[in-house]
């Protein structure tokens, strides 16, 4: 496995995960197309949504709605973000 990754997210290259950040195919995908500044990036947002939006993860219907934000994050398309969040300038 190679150290550097190009990081679809940030659109440069720069560290790699170590490992598939979960099982099957999407893990797999996630390992050669995220760096791990991404990944740290998005496993904050996400429990960020977990709470805000008060998520059931033993819901199925709450796992797949953020597993659409997480792909819309990681392609840089228009995902949830925290209401009431201002980001500094």
């Amino acid at each position: 496995m190679t150290d550097t990754v190009f990081c679809k997210k940030f659109k440069e290259e720069l560290p790699a995960l170590k490992i598939p950040p979960m099982p099957g195919q999407k893990g797999q995908d996630l390992l050669l197309s995220i760096s791990q500044k991404a990944w740290d990036e998005w496993k904050s947002h996400q429990t960020t949504l977990i709470n805000e939006k008060r998520l059931d993860m033993s819901n199925a219907d709450s796992r797949l709605w953020l597993m659409n934000q997480m792909d819309k994050y990681f392609n840089n398309e228009d995902y949830e973000k925290a209401s009431g969040f201002k980001a500094l300038d």
